[in-house]
Formats: structure tokens, sequence, C-alpha cells
């Protein structure tokens, strides 16, 4: 029964991965003063699973000097692991009840890592090579804050469990403004989304670490991070806006933020690289790790520990 509504979930989130992309594209449009999709279907419902079809009968490319078949296997092993995330969501009676759903969470996500690297290498191009390494050195250092940021929370609920949440219901978020704001920008750079898109830099390297793929391979990465950067909304309403699953609001919290990541792309210009390093560790680090300890002496006094 679990691995049926773990595949029920699977099902839904893989069709609201289309419907982001065509919010995205028409979200965009409204920003840049220009129509978006709207002819497919109406109002361009249809659009995304014309897209879809469109990217999965496509001829399947790939470069002569390329590693074979690491090549066809990276874009694969990134969408396993963004669908292996979404067993950590919050569900009365979860697929897997994790007790340790943060250490789970980051150990996908330092594995997604790898993805990066591998495509990036395989397609033996210097464009792919320098958009993975890019990718690579950003992903770890914002794992760093991002997972002191998460400790910050999980100290108060006792457990590291994403479930227990929904026994306290707390609005985080009033308590910790700076490190919510932290929390965002690492999110960005996790996903490698705009201003932190260093990794598929168009202006100057074509199209960073997938430049080589086409068809399937690409439909693959691009789902990988549509996934992703739900998973990373779900995981800012549950922290600091009250894990209240069963609520109407909770998803409108949700899409709210997926908005948001499309509304940061069409605003903000891309980041300069070295500001970006600076910022996680002259910026986020610090103030993640203060606050972490600020909030573990003020438990230890509370509880008289």
């Amino acid at each position: 029964m679990f691995i049926l509504i773990y595949l029920f979930m699977l099902i839904f989130i893989l069709i609201s991965v289309a419907f982001v992309t065509l919010l995205e594209r028409s979200v965009l449009g409204y920003i840049q003063i220009r129509k978006g999709p709207n002819k497919v279907g109406f109002m361009g419902l249809l659009q995304p699973f014309s897209d879809g079809l469109k990217l999965f009968f496509k001829e399947q490319c790939y470069p002569n000097m390329s590693n074979f078949l690491i090549y066809y296997i990276s874009p694969v092993f990134m969408l396993s692991l963004s669908f292996l995330l979404w067993v950590l969501f919050p569900y009365f009676c979860n697929v897997y009840n994790f007790n340790f759903g943060l250490l789970f969470f980051m150990t996908c996500t330092g594995l997604g890592v790898y993805g990066l690297i591998l495509s990036g290498w395989s397609s033996n191009s210097k464009y792919a090579l320098l958009g993975c390494l890019r990718a690579v050195s950003q992903t770890i250092s914002y794992e760093v804050s991002m997972s002191l940021i998460m400790m910050c929370f999980f100290i108060f609920i006792f457990s590291y469990n994403f479930c227990d949440f929904y026994i306290y219901s707390i609005w985080f978020v009033f308590f910790s403004i700076p490190l919510f704001y932290c929390w965002l920008s690492s999110c960005l750079a996790e996903v490698n989304r705009s201003p932190f898109d260093f990794a598929e830099g168009e202006s100057e390297l074509v199209s960073g670490f997938n430049v080589e793929y086409s068809g399937a391979g690409f439909s693959f990465i691009f789902l990988s991070e549509y996934m992703n950067i739900i998973f990373m909304s779900l995981l800012t309403v549950v922290i600091f806006f009250g894990c209240n699953y069963v609520s109407i609001f909770f998803f409108l919290k949700l899409v709210f933020f997926v908005f948001w990541f499309i509304w940061v792309r069409g605003t903000l210009p891309r980041f300069r690289y070295d500001k970006l390093m600076y910022l996680t560790w002259k910026g986020f680090l610090p103030i993640s790790l203060n606050y972490f300890l600020f909030f573990s002496l003020f438990l230890s006094l509370m509880l008289g520990v």
C-alpha cells in the first residue's frame, strides 16, 4: 500500500512539474512584457505536454568522444535522486517513517553533486566540464550553511523527522528572519537557479553541464531540476511557515514559493562567481553558526540541562 501511495504521489509530482514549466514561461512572459505560451489548448494548458512529447520523441544524440555509458546513466541517476527525496513528504502515514529524515535529505543532496560531475565530465566538452566544476563547488559550499540552518530548527522539535514539525506547527520565520533570508538564498544556490545559475551560464558556457544533452537525457535533467525546486519550496513551508499539511493554505504557500523562484529569475541579474563564494563562507556560514549556538544555549538554559 505504501508503494502504491508513493507511485501515485510521483505521478502527481511529474504532472505538477509540467505545469510549473508553464507557470514559469507565462510569468517570465509577463515580466518581459510579451506573451507566454497561449496557443496549444485552452490558455496554453496543453503546451507542457506537447513539449514533453517533442523531447521524448526527439533523436538522442551523443558526442563521439564522450564516455558513452556514464553519459547515458547520469541523467537517470539525477532523476532517481530527485524521486528519492520525495519519500520525505510528510504524510500522516508516511511512505517510510524516517526518524532521521534530515540525514537522508543531506545524503541525497550530497549525492546530487555526483550527477552534475558525471554529466559534465562524461560529455568530454570544455563548456560542460567548466559548468559541472562550477556547480560542484557552489553546491558543496552552500550545503554547509544549509545543514546548519536546518539544524537550528530541528533542535526545537527534538527530532530529525520532518513529520514532527506538524506537532508544533509554529511559524519559525517570526523569530529568525535573517536565517530565513539565508535559507532562501541557499535554496537558489542548491538547485542552480538564477541569480546563482553558474552551472548553466548561457552567456559564457552556452548551456553549461547539460550542453551536449538532447531528447530524453535533457528532459530527465530538466525534470530533476524542477522536482528539486518544488521540494525545496515544500521544505521552506514545512520549516518556516507551519507544517499543517492537511490545510489547503499549506499548498497555497508552496505554490507561492515556487512562483518566488520564477520571480527571482525574471528580476535579478546573475551574481559574480567570487561574490557567490564570498557570500556563503563570509556571510551565511557565520550567521547560521551563531544562530545555532544561540538557540542551543537558549534551549539548554530553558530546559535546565
